[in-house]
């Protein structure tokens, strides 16, 4: 019986650049941010609108953000891997879908919220849930920019 395992990698340099030039999702996130913050239980119809598009740009960004880390900055299968980063890089690869399905909620949420299919009331929920993605996700994003570092330190011997 064969038993086949994946360890996982990742390229800290491609990772880490993929994270510095993604500014169109960090700016999204900031104004999704500023727009809940003044969103109200009973939100005009044009301004559910606009943050429903709003949020369907950021749920197509986080795609785009995510499958080019996966393309680039994570691989299965490497020649060597510390077995500790590969299990630490592993665990934050599998978070992305989790955050994705996530942000997809949010982004069906307000639309229903937009187009009256659910009760104006669940526009507190919009607020809830995305101030709980936005949490998940910056801590997921200092995680990877934490194995980024060691990944790069490990590269170059920083220490030895």
């Amino acid at each position: 019986m064969w038993i086949h395992t994946v360890a996982v990698t990742l390229n800290a340099a491609f990772l880490r650049e993929i994270k510095e030039d993604n500014h169109e999702l960090f700016r999204l996130l900031r104004t999704v941010e500023q727009r809940l913050s003044r969103f109200s239980a009973s939100p005009p119809v044009r301004a559910a609108k606009s943050l429903a598009s709003l949020l369907e740009r950021l749920r197509d960004q986080l795609a785009m953000h995510f499958a080019l880390e996966e393309a680039y900055g994570y691989f299965d299968d490497p020649i060597s891997v510390a077995p500790q980063m590969s299990a630490q890089a592993e665990r934050l690869r599998g978070e992305h879908r989790v955050l994705y399905l996530q942000c997809c909620d949010i982004a069906e949420l307000a639309a229903e919220v937009a187009y009256h299919e659910v009760h104006g009331s669940r526009a507190g929920d919009l607020v809830t849930r995305f101030d709980e993605f936005h949490r998940q996700f910056q801590r997921h994003e200092a995680h990877e920019n934490e194995l980024i570092v060691r990944a790069l330190c490990d590269d170059i011997g920083v220490g030895d």
